[in-house]
């Protein structure tokens, strides 16, 4: 007698039951029967201090036999069902971690996403996507973006859990469903993702300091590179002071506190000039082909607006339902997380039209005061905000090369994250200074890896695992994968295009 003919799931992921879990908590007494074995708590560790975390099985939509019958049913329960049992129904995480698993509820997770889509990059939209694209163009696919990325993300939510595993990194999932050649192609995407997204950040850092320091003194001396440079060291002393994820919790309180600060006062500072300004002009600048190619890095940077790229990474600190609460935080960014978006976008677009910035802060006019702090808040945030977008390459270098276990504030692991995280923000600063374009390198992101993780993996793997979808169905997904691959190419062509032309125009270690 198996194990299927003592529990029956109703399951969204063939041969697995686990989509949208909900844990029993039914412990096992002095039963040996499968059903009191199948909803013990899987025991792992999940942290550096050794302590350890229960991930119970769980289940959604079951039928429960009668006493009688459950009885007799694991009286004839002997060891080889037992094995089955627990080899079907345990789920485990995917891999050993150095860093912290099922710890968070799902609001802090929600406020994860919710400092990387109100990161200081809001503050490029109006200049990066609005200005190419125009009102009609920009204010719907802005809208379009955030449902069809709600989309993805919930469809690769679901396959956190399948063939009996947590799959904690993106490419851990892909190289379950495909294989090993995946896997790594997996990994070298998110790393070109997450690279190009920190190397944003401290340009956006840099930038942020810039703007502060000719608010006082306009005579040319602190360029955009130093400050650039000195973004990059500040990332650098945060990296090590802070060891993982998890570790931001109140981190994530001032993020949103200085995002608050920075959004306000864009808005307000924007609707000013734009109430007290001539009519603005919002035709999209440059010749033909440069409006062309604009326009295709827009539409990835429409997609690299919303998306992380590391949802499996962000998904495993959450605690368990994980599907469910992940849902939730998912619907929180979206929803509530995307309108300080839109109305920092909007507002910015309309008051300075064709003329807007890719850093509004340096167009808005108010108190030297109010934008010093704004600029001072953007700088700030984007600190925190780096490093969630550096978490993935963390972790992966803290559990090969790293002890991984004591006390993160340890000499040694302390030392650890000085010498390697450093050498890898080292790396990040020097391309930020090299090549300071932040729409560009938006552009860029969104076509190299955001297209492909987000959306044609994403659709490709629903269908590698879900194999009971109608021909409709299916052709939904396939024509998603087909889509946005068509579109990744044409963004990445015009991306590369648009580099090659602003490094003509401002040649490296540019001073913008």
């Amino acid at each position: 007698m198996g194990c299927r003919s003592l529990l029956r799931a109703d399951s969204g992921l063939p041969g697995t039951g686990i989509r949208g879990i909900e844990a029993l908590g039914i412990l096992a007494t002095s039963s040996s029967s499968c059903f009191s074995h199948a909803t013990t708590s899987s025991e792992i560790p999940v942290d550096e201090g050794g302590e350890e975390t229960s991930l119970l099985v769980a289940r959604r939509d079951w039928e429960e036999p009668g006493k009688e019958a459950m009885t007799a049913a694991t009286a004839g329960a002997g060891e080889e069902d037992w094995d089955r049992c627990d080899s079907e129904m345990r789920i485990d995480v995917s891999d050993d971690t150095a860093h912290q698993i099922s710890t968070d509820p799902w609001y802090q997770v929600a406020f994860v996403l919710t400092t990387g889509i109100n990161s200081a990059y809001v503050l490029g939209y109006s200049g990066s996507i609005m200005v190419p694209l125009g009102w009609i163009a920009g204010t719907t696919g802005l809208i379009l973006a955030a449902a069809i990325s709600l989309y993805a993300n919930v469809l690769l939510a679901r396959l956190h859990e399948i063939g009996g595993k947590r799959h904690i990194r993106y490419r851990d999932l892909a190289g379950h469903i495909y294989g090993r050649k995946m896997y790594s192609l997996t990994w070298a995407l998110q790393y070109v993702n997450l690279f190009m997204i920190n190397t944003g950040y401290i340009i956006l850092a840099g930038q942020a300091l810039k703007a502060t320091y000719v608010l006082y003194r306009d005579d040319d001396i602190l360029k955009l590179p130093y400050c650039i440079t000195i973004a990059g060291f500040v990332c650098a002393l945060f990296a090590f002071s802070t060891p993982h994820l998890s570790a931001l919790r109140v981190w994530l309180g001032f993020s949103t506190f200085f995002s608050l600060i920075y959004i306000i006062v864009a808005f307000m500072l924007s609707l000013s000039d734009g109430i007290n300004s001539p009519p603005r002009d919002y035709t999209s600048p440059g010749s033909h082909t440069n409006k062309i190619f604009s326009s295709i890095g827009a539409a990835a940077s429409l997609v690299f607006a919303y998306n992380t790229g590391m949802l499996p990474e962000i998904q495993a600190t959450i605690k368990q339902p994980v599907v469910r609460n992940m849902e939730k935080a998912l619907w929180f960014q979206f929803i509530i997380g995307g309108l300080p978006l839109y109305a920092v976008t909007f507002t910015g677009y309309w008051a300075y039209g064709s003329s807007s910035s890719t850093y509004l802060l340096s167009s808005v006019h108010g108190p030297i005061w109010v934008k010093s702090v704004a600029n001072a808040a953007a700088f700030l945030q984007t600190v925190i905000a780096l490093h969630i977008f550096a978490s993935p390459m963390y972790e992966y270098l803290d559990t090969k090369f790293g002890r991984g276990k004591g006390n993160p504030f340890s000499f040694y692991n302390v030392s650890f994250r000085v010498v390697v995280r450093g050498g890898y923000l080292t790396i990040n600063t020097f391309v930020a200074a090299l090549l300071p374009f932040l729409g560009d390198f938006m552009s860029l992101t969104g076509a190299l890896s955001t297209f492909p993780l987000t959306f044609v993996l994403a659709n490709h793997m629903y269908l590698k695992v879900k194999d009971k979808l109608s021909l409709p169905q299916k052709s939904w997904h396939w024509l998603n994968i087909v889509g946005f691959s068509a579109m990744s190419l044409a963004a990445a062509i015009a991306a590369l295009w648009l580099i090659a032309n602003d490094s003509k125009t401002y040649h490296f270690f540019a001073d913008l």
